[in-house]
């Protein structure tokens, strides 16, 4: 079973469209990794977050997060845990878990400069735009890697007065 555990930074900003970012990614010579839908159930648990994530109906994660709820970028723990026979684990997951929400989206995956940026069309809540980086968890590389985000997002011109604090989870149960 393939897992992973590791610190990122990341940010959520709200954007009228994606295409405009996309050209600007062509023009910075990005890498393109693929486009995926993506079904994130998430389950009630009392601390961080816990969401099953299939992706094109192939492949399945379960993923547990912590992090804060504010608009810039943030650390987030993560713990992603791939699952071979979902269709058996996600049945016992929901007998065992509530489940809080279910979120369907369309996710477009590039890489530039060491940072995954998703492009996101998120079932009822519209266009997003995201940016993961992994980081060491030690304050100097932090504020090293949340200014190589800010500078990104300036590169996309994207307004920090649209950074998103919540959850796609937490945004969806607002509506």
């Amino acid at each position: 079973m393939n897992t992973s555990e590791h610190t990122l930074l990341e940010l959520k900003a709200k954007v009228d469209s994606l295409e405009p970012i996309r050209r600007k990614l062509e023009a910075l010579k990005s890498k393109h990794v693929g486009t995926f839908q993506q079904t994130d159930t998430y389950f009630d648990v009392p601390k961080g977050r816990l969401k099953l994530r299939q992706i094109n109906s192939e492949k399945t994660q379960l993923i547990y997060y912590e992090r804060d709820n504010v608009s810039k970028p943030k650390r987030s723990d993560i713990f992603i845990m791939e699952i071979p026979e979902s269709k058996a684990f996600t049945a016992l997951l929901k007998k065992i878990l509530k489940v809080k929400v279910t979120v369907k989206k369309t996710r477009e995956i590039y890489w530039f400069e060491k940072t995954q940026i998703h492009l996101d069309t998120v079932d009822s809540l519209g266009c997003y735009v995201e940016f993961e980086r992994k980081t060491p968890n030690t304050p100097k590389e932090i504020e090293r890697n949340t200014k190589h985000l800010e500078k990104l997002m300036k590169t996309l011109e994207i307004n920090p007065e649209n950074l998103e604090k919540l959850s796609y989870s937490d945004l969806i149960n607002l509506k």
